[in-house]
């Protein structure tokens, strides 16, 4: 059952982030993927080996940055009957706001 919270901050909806769980693994994955692109530039692996690593990393991140916006924007678009224009209008700024990440 999903718990309502009516103290918001600015930029925190009160929809359940299923996904970061997932996110945040993703991002440790990548994160540990980049120290290794890192350690192969100093030992002075071949550099072909290094971009492939780099572009594996890069779409790692780009993959949970969309996931991470999607989720964002599904909350976004979720309403209840009792929700006051204001927290509406709140919800497409932030949803105008955020789809430049995409």
């Amino acid at each position: 059952m999903k718990e309502h919270n009516h103290h918001h901050s600015h930029d925190h909806s009160d929809h359940i982030h299923t996904t970061h769980p997932e996110i945040i693994k993703r991002l440790k994955r990548a994160s540990g993927h980049l120290l290794k692109v890192i350690a192969m530039i100093e030992e002075g692996r071949p550099c072909l080996e290094v971009a492939q690593q780099f572009q594996s990393v890069y779409s790692a991140i780009g993959n949970a940055k969309h996931t991470f916006v999607y989720d964002h924007i599904e909350g976004c678009i979720e309403t209840s009957d009792h929700e006051k224009p204001s927290d509406l209008k709140r919800k497409m700024r932030e949803l105008k706001e955020i789809t430049k990440y995409l």
